[in-house]
């Protein structure tokens, strides 16, 4: 029995392992090109597809007479109003010294001036009938807001609409509003 000799098959069997193993491969460049090629065809139809779906281009087609020129941005202020006017509220006599002025816009302008010769005592009328009942903590209002808002309800009933369906008068300004007791 030791003359038995080892047997050489597994050298054999290494060397055939060692020549069933495939050698090593670099890149799959079939598969990187197929992916690429995919990305591409994507890419095409993604944008495709929003130039078909996406907002056409346009023109506006408005007739001139429709469009704002600059003389519908331009404004004029006109007088209305400068007086003193009496206020009992706080159970003294107050006088208000007040000016009121209106802005207009240019094309209706002449009208305007137009109906505060017309309605000059009623616009007067109205304009004190305000100050007299208004409060005397809304007469000393540094915005002047509730003055404002009244005047602007009474002179927009008076002046109502141009041919345009807007009002005649665009703000009212009150640029002067001073108090002083009447006692004084």
């Amino acid at each position: 029995m030791s003359d038995k000799k080892p047997a050489p098959a597994p050298e054999k069997d290494a060397k055939a392992e060692g020549e069933a193993a495939p050698p090593k491969k670099g890149l799959p460049m079939k598969m990187i090109a197929i992916v690429a090629v995919i990305m591409v065809v994507q890419l095409v139809v993604v944008v495709g597809v929003m130039k078909a779906l996406g907002p056409k281009k346009s023109h506006a087609e408005v007739p001139k007479e429709e469009l704002k020129t600059e003389d519908d941005k331009k404004t004029q202020e006109i007088l209305v109003v400068e007086e003193k006017f009496q206020n009992l509220q706080t159970g003294r006599v107050w006088i208000w010294d007040v000016s009121v002025f209106v802005q207009a816009r240019a094309r209706n302008a002449a009208r305007v001036e137009e109906l505060l010769e017309q309605r000059k005592a009623e616009i007067s009328e109205e304009i004190s009938r305000i100050i007299s009942r208004a409060q005397h903590a809304q007469l000393k209002e540094p915005d002047r807001l509730t003055l404002n808002r009244q005047i602007t309800a009474a002179l927009t009933k008076i002046f109502d609409v141009d041919e345009k369906g807007e009002p005649l008068i665009e703000r009212v300004l009150i640029p002067k509003c001073r108090g002083f007791p009447a006692d004084f």
